[in-house]
Order: C-alpha cells, then sequence, then structure tokens
C-alpha cells in the first residue's frame, strides 16, 4: 500500500468510477484504499481475499449468471460501481451496474439499480455476487485438518 493519505474528494471519485481505481490500482494515482472490516462469517474476493460480504446478509442463493452459480446479498462492502446500464436478463430488463472488489478491480458482480416488472422490484438496491468470484471465509481461513497425524513420540 502507498503511505500517502487520500483527499475525500478523491476516495469518492475511486469509489465511483472504475477507470479511476483501476489507474490507482495500477500506481497512476497516488492514496491509500480503506476497507471495511467484517465480523463473522463473510464471504471475499476470490483474487484477493476483500471481505465483500456478510453470509447472514444472503438473500438467495439461486441466482444464476452467464459464468455459473450467484448469490444475491442485501450488502457488500469494498466494492465499486461501474457504470449505468440496461440489461435484458432472464428475469427481464434492469437498469444494473456492474460492482468491482475495491482492492484488487476484478468484477465480482452487479447491482441492480431498477427492475422494469413489478413481480422484480424485490432486486432493487441488491447486489448479485457470482460465486466463482468469491470465497466463503469459512473455506478459506477456519479449514482444520482432520487427517490422523503422527505425534512427536512416533517420530523419535
Amino acid at each position: 500500500m502507498i503511505n500517502t493519505t487520500l483527499k475525500s474528494s478523491t476516495f469518492i471519485t475511486l469509489l465511483t468510477s472504475p477507470t479511476k481505481l483501476i489507474n490507482f490500482i495500477s500506481g497512476q494515482e497516488m492514496g491509500r484504499v480503506f476497507l471495511v472490516e467484517l465480523e463473522g462469517r463473510t464471504y471475499k474476493c476470490k483474487f484477493c481475499k476483500t471481505n465483500l460480504a456478510l453470509a447472514e446478509n444472503v438473500v438467495s442463493r439461486g441466482f444464476h449468471c452467464r459464468r455459473g452459480k450467484a448469490y444475491l446479498f442485501s450488502n457488500v462492502v469494498n466494492v465499486t460501481a461501474g457504470p449505468i446500464e440496461e440489461r435484458m436478463m432472464l428475469s427481464g430488463l434492469h437498469t444494473v451496474t456492474d460492482v468491482y472488489c475495491v482492492c484488487c478491480g476484478q468484477i465480482v458482480g452487479w447491482k441492480y439499480e431498477t427492475a422494469h416488472e413489478q413481480s422484480q422490484k424485490y432486486k432493487e438496491g441488491k447486489f448479485v455476487l457470482e460465486r466463482g468470484r468469491i470465497i466463503d471465509g469459512l473455506d478459506s481461513e477456519f479449514y482444520i485438518d482432520t487427517r490422523p497425524s503422527s505425534s512427536d513420540a512416533e517420530e523419535a
């Protein structure tokens, strides 16, 4: 990380502009990224292990995307939003914005801004994280080896 204090206006620009974020990551912007730490069972960016969401914020595990399974979350952190666009999905037309990990810049999913069909309005303001781009914090940090191992006495 770079040891430079980030001006609040620059910080907001980084959080709202993927181009600025990518420039920042590549060293063309100066500053420091401040990450939100989460406590409890979390989902993290597969690429850099940055906290993205709490397991308690999962609304549905039944979503799908082009690359496979996805989860719908009520809230995520440590992401930046791309440009807003209209996208035709299996459930109809939606206004969405792609979301990127604020630390490594990888796309991790999207946010529903507007649902054009009444039956899909529950998605508005919620986030979809692609299962192939996130990891469960339990899988990565709390692994316990249950294989039998030798003791010190057996090795002597």
